[in-house]
């Protein structure tokens, strides 16, 4: 709750997006807690926060967690800051018991994984997996031109460690849902197993401006003919791959944008979404021979421009079953589940053997100013990530 008054809203969510001063501020926030508990701090070339909780033998491949601390522009209070205070606060339970533990435990805050600032989103965790090479993160630009770089060294959080891969022995990742899906079901831990796949398009469609009045519907060459049918199929496209298959048209660009104007351009953004990589590949095919067909049948031009694509991801089979094994041992309702949502996990994943915890949130809502969660659920939660931690630092 104290981070959360760090860009705190009138409606009681947080807009603290990257390489803000608000983000400066909970950064500083949360370096200033990390050292109480005798963290060493390293910060990398593209923002990202390591705060260390030295183990008796430090040569040994530590153990990872954390999540981020930026926000969507109405986000709530605990999407992304969850796993990293759940994170800082298995090491303070861990000082407080004076439990040793033979690895090293890190606490992340990665840059930039909202995405709402600077695009793409998991920029700062997509550096480290070599996603991304340093200089397109740093190139990246915001609404206003301010670049990703200049920003980072701005707000004093642009470090000279590497941002490269690491040698860590597991990942941790603890988060709300995002989803309704635990508290439709009355579970408290979600036990992610992997991260559903994405592609997200532009798809425009070009026709003839005319006016409203005195152009007859059948001579028009209106785009609007092909978008309409488009977007009603790619609904379709998701719910014959139900219940995994999603599909979200988030935005509509139209020009010239008047009342009384045929317009001559649109584009339209399309998200398709699966956990399973052959169905998600079926349904972009699927998609873009739609446009295709349509743009045909309706006389207007269409093109399909791939703005991202995050490939489905599976988790370490171990560490998703420790996971299991800890909320059960601790007495709690769990279902294995699949993250509709990207997270910085799925970076990690890429070569490091990671897992994430869900606990619900409050009618699922999530990138919202009214996001909630339970002070129970958080703590159930951050039992589990306290329990599976001590176990793998000591292994």
């Amino acid at each position: 709750m104290a981070m959360a008054e760090i860009g705190r809203t009138p409606a009681g969510g947080c807009n603290r997006q990257a390489l803000t001063d608000g983000d400066r501020t909970a950064r500083d926030l949360f370096v200033g807690w990390a050292r109480e508990e005798g963290c060493g701090v390293t910060i990398d070339e593209v923002g990202n926060i390591f705060a260390t909780r030295a183990g008796d033998e430090p040569e040994t491949n530590p153990v990872l967690v954390g999540s981020h601390l930026d926000t969507q522009a109405t986000g709530g209070r605990f999407d992304g800051v969850y796993g990293v205070m759940a994170g800082l606060e298995v090491i303070r339970t861990l000082n407080a018991l004076g439990v040793h533990t033979r690895r090293s435990i890190q606490i992340a805050d990665w840059t930039n994984e909202e995405g709402c600032r600077f695009a793409p989103a998991m920029l700062g965790s997509g550096v480290m997996a070599g996603i991304y090479d340093l200089d397109y993160a740093y190139a990246r630009t915001d609404k206003s031109g301010a670049k990703f770089g200049e920003e980072l060294a701005r707000i004093g959080y642009r470090g000279t460690a590497s941002a490269c891969r690491r040698p860590y022995h597991a990942a941790f990742e603890a988060h709300i849902e995002q989803g309704p899906v635990l508290e439709g079901s009355s579970t408290t831990i979600g036990v992610v197993t992997g991260i559903q796949g994405a592609y997200w398009f532009d798809v425009t469609l070009e026709g003839v401006a005319s006016h409203a009045g005195s152009t007859p519907m059948h001579m028009r060459c209106d785009p609007w003919r092909a978008a309409c049918p488009l977007i009603e199929k790619a609904f379709a496209i998701a719910q014959a791959t139900a219940p995994d298959g999603r599909a979200t048209i988030g935005d509509i660009r139209i020009r010239p944008g008047s009342r009384n104007t045929v317009p001559d351009r649109l584009i339209v953004s399309v998200d398709l979404r699966h956990p399973d990589p052959e169905t998600l590949q079926a349904m972009v095919a699927e998609f873009r021979a739609t446009v295709d067909t349509l743009a045909k049948s309706t006389g207007v031009a269409s093109s399909v421009e791939q703005i991202w694509h995050m490939a489905p991801s599976q988790f370490d089979s171990r560490l998703v079953d420790l996971v299991d094994g800890a909320a059960g041992e601790l007495g709690c309702s769990r279902r294995r589940m699949v993250s509709g949502a990207g997270h910085d996990s799925l970076h990690t994943a890429q070569f490091i053997p990671t897992a994430m915890i869900f606990v619900p949130c409050v009618r699922g809502l999530s990138h919202n100013e009214a996001e909630a969660a339970s002070p129970e659920d958080l703590a159930a939660g951050a039992d589990v990530l306290l329990q599976v931690v001590a176990a793998t630092a000591n292994e």
